[in-house]
């Protein structure tokens, strides 16, 4: 069973495996009226998580659930806290709507930031339409399954001095410190990415966002887990200095095959768990 449906901004594909995959930051679309606010439209989408969606192309064949937004997560971001609370408190990293990129540079021009009412419309619009999808997709994969993996999908760049020092691992794992899910799912996807030649972490600098946090109830049989795959592992990366004639890197097909590999045999492992979690309840 697989069934698409797909707004002007909003992408549902339902299927029938215990996996969910969710994509809230591959969006570049922006509305006319907050693009006229920015200073500049390349900044606007340097933090995109540029050709996600071409590198997970394969779930479908899966039968795993998508549910993702073309809207840029400058308008809004789908992988925060709605009441403004900071995933990583003391350190750096961007709002609900985000006013600077994750290098720091001023999104908006002087005295046209979003204000109190126009996060709240924005929240509306697009925040709370695209949660309502991702937990309508959990409610009903878990009629289906005794057990899921709802897996949020990431990249960023290699090298962010404001995010975090050095080169981040390719594989950066989240699961909350362990609350978002079973140990047991944690150590599936770990064991495929050391059987891999990229290098991985678990609970780095990313341990999951908004989605990791308030879906994850493994006790419900909800297993909620972050992929944040810094670029180089599937992109031409340029260096810590891009601009706009280089960035983002064109999509490679050939480049991303190593990388699409490993992701599938993540997302197989996904299954497995929940498959064999379902098994043990019965």
């Amino acid at each position: 069973m697989t069934d698409e449906v797909e707004g002007a901004w909003l992408t549902v594909h339902r299927a029938a495996a215990p996996l969910l995959l969710c994509m809230p930051h591959t969006g570049t679309d922006i509305p006319p009226a907050i693009e006229a606010q920015l200073s500049s439209p390349w900044l606007a989408r340097k933090d995109t998580d540029w050709w996600i969606e071409r590198l997970y192309a394969f779930a479908p064949a899966l039968r795993a659930s998508v549910v993702r937004t073309a809207v840029s997560r400058t308008v809004i971001d789908a992988n925060r806290d709605p009441s403004g609370t900071s995933l990583y408190p003391g350190q750096a990293t961007t709002a609900l709507c985000p006013t600077t990129t994750f290098d720091g540079e001023a999104l908006y021009r002087a005295g046209s930031a979003p204000s109190a009412e126009q996060i709240s419309a924005r929240r509306r619009e697009f925040f709370e339409p695209y949660h309502a999808a991702v937990r309508a997709e959990i409610a009903r994969l878990r009629t289906l399954h005794p057990a899921i993996v709802v897996y949020d999908c990431h990249s960023i760049r290699s090298q962010i001095p404001r995010l975090f020092g050095g080169l981040l691992p390719i594989f950066n794992i989240g699961n909350f410190g362990g609350a978002s899910c079973d140990a047991q799912l944690t150590h599936a996807i770990e064991e495929v990415c050391a059987h891999s030649s990229f290098t991985r972490v678990i609970n780095g600098r990313f341990q999951g966002g908004y989605t990791t946090r308030c879906y994850g109830r493994p006790l419900d049989g909800v297993h909620a887990v972050q992929m944040e795959i810094a670029c180089r592992g599937y992109l031409h990366e340029p260096g810590a200095e891009v601009d706009a004639a280089n960035w983002p890197s064109p999509w490679d097909d050939a480049f991303a095959a190593p990388m699409r590999a490993v992701l599938e045999r993540v997302l197989r492992a996904c299954i497995a768990f929940a498959s064999e979690a379902a098994a043990q309840k019965r």
